[in-house]
């Protein structure tokens, strides 16, 4: 049984992922797919607007056959360390053959020319972005703009498209993990990643996120199996509540500056910057405004109020990073995935779990000779944990 890894969030599902899902099956003659999605925070730094099992329940409705969890530290990062332990997370299973992913590009070939420059040219590349950006550009406007100066006939602005930043990433933690899956892609079709606007009966998740904000139907605009668990989701108030999330930021941004030093990613005086932004901003979206700066975008910024929420330290994260996903926790799974899990069984190279509350003597079964990577899968586990927690308190 061929199977095709995706790297999802599916927040919520729509029609454009149902169409992603049904070519990747297609062009890699997959029988079976893996989905590696993000649990209830995000890439950008967002919290998802439904729990993860809202959002698994639309997969496995919409045709995906496995859903497994890619764990907070690496979900809610910049997109090196999301692709590369999504990477990992597939590669641990064992028995996934390709990985196929969305891209505005929508071939593989340019998306791999400059997954291969930044390979071989990477420390050169990162000092010439540095200098662009004390002209004022963000990092991946800056980072494309070198990129492009080096390969003629691919544009700055082809280099920078979100979808497309992070197949490049895929590509390159193909190449440095030695994995054996091959990538395929697919172009993304209908409205642009951040855009609101419909094409035909295909929104982004974003542009749908927005409709529901304004009470506009969405139905049309997902699979027929899946827009009931929204809807039914929606209708028992299970969703994000933003003023619930920004007032438990407040909290946590008003402690001991001291404190928040401590937090990953809160240095050069930023930690004085959250706390005066704390003390005057009106929401969420202004307490970003009041922090973003020419040097932190307002992603950055997003991901950096996550790992405050969950106190998120800096040294718990370097453990993390160093070792990658140490477990798969399978949100949910067809009768396809379910056979698939089963012959994973003696290829998996890293511990299986369904529910977290047996994860422990998982963990400690798998890692019986490595105590230290014992330590960090425990306490891994408890951050993700953690973040679940926190989610159900900033719930509608």
């Amino acid at each position: 049984m061929r199977a095709v890894g995706l790297v999802t969030e599916y927040n919520p599902f729509h029609n454009g992922h149902h169409y992603h899902l049904q070519e990747s099956l297609k062009i890699t003659g997959a029988e079976a797919s893996v989905a590696i999605m993000s649990g209830h925070f995000l890439q950008r730094g967002e919290p998802a607007l439904l729990d993860k099992w809202s959002r698994t329940d639309m997969a496995l409705a919409g045709g995906v056959d496995l859903v497994l969890e890619l764990p907070f530290p690496f979900a809610c990062n910049s997109a090196p360390h999301f692709a590369k332990a999504a990477i990992q997370a597939l590669d641990g299973l064992g028995v996934v053959d390709a990985l196929c992913f969305g891209s505005e590009v929508g071939t593989i070939e340019p998306l791999q020319t400059v997954a291969e420059c930044l390979i071989n040219q990477d420390e050169r590349i990162m000092s010439a972005t540095k200098r662009r950006l004390r002209d004022g550009l963000s990092f991946p406007a800056a980072r494309a703009e070198i990129l492009a100066q080096q390969l003629p006939g691919i544009s700055a602005t082809m280099i920078a498209s979100p979808n497309n930043i992070l197949g490049v990433e895929y590509l390159r933690a193909l190449h440095l993990l030695r994995s054996p899956m091959r990538a395929f892609t697919v172009q993304r079709t209908g409205a642009h990643y951040h855009s609101s606007e419909v094409s035909g009966q295909i929104a982004s998740a974003t542009g749908i996120r927005r409709r529901l904000a304004c009470g506009e139907p969405v139905d049309a605009l997902m699979p027929a199996a899946s827009w009931p668990i929204l809807q039914e989701a929606l209708q028992g108030e299970r969703y994000l509540d933003q003023i619930r999330f920004f007032d438990a930021l407040l909290v946590l941004l008003l402690q001991e500056r001291d404190t928040l030093k401590t937090i990953y990613q809160v240095c050069d005086g930023l930690d004085k910057r959250l706390t005066q932004a704390a003390l005057v901003a009106k929401d969420y979206r202004d307490l970003v405004a009041l922090i973003k700066s020419r040097h932190w975008t307002a992603t950055r910024i997003q991901r950096i109020l996550c790992y405050v929420l969950t106190q998120l330290s800096r040294r718990e994260m370097a453990g993390y990073l160093s070792e990658g996903p140490l477990y798969l926790h399978v949100l949910g799974a067809t009768k396809t995935g379910e056979a698939l899990l089963a012959r994973s069984r003696k290829r998996r190279v890293l511990p299986v779990f369904a529910d977290p509350a047996r994860a422990r003597p998982a963990l400690r079964r798998s890692y019986r000779n490595s105590p230290e990577r014992c330590r960090v899968a425990e306490q891994m586990l408890a951050c993700d944990l953690r973040a679940t927690r926190l989610f159900g308190l900033v719930m509608k």
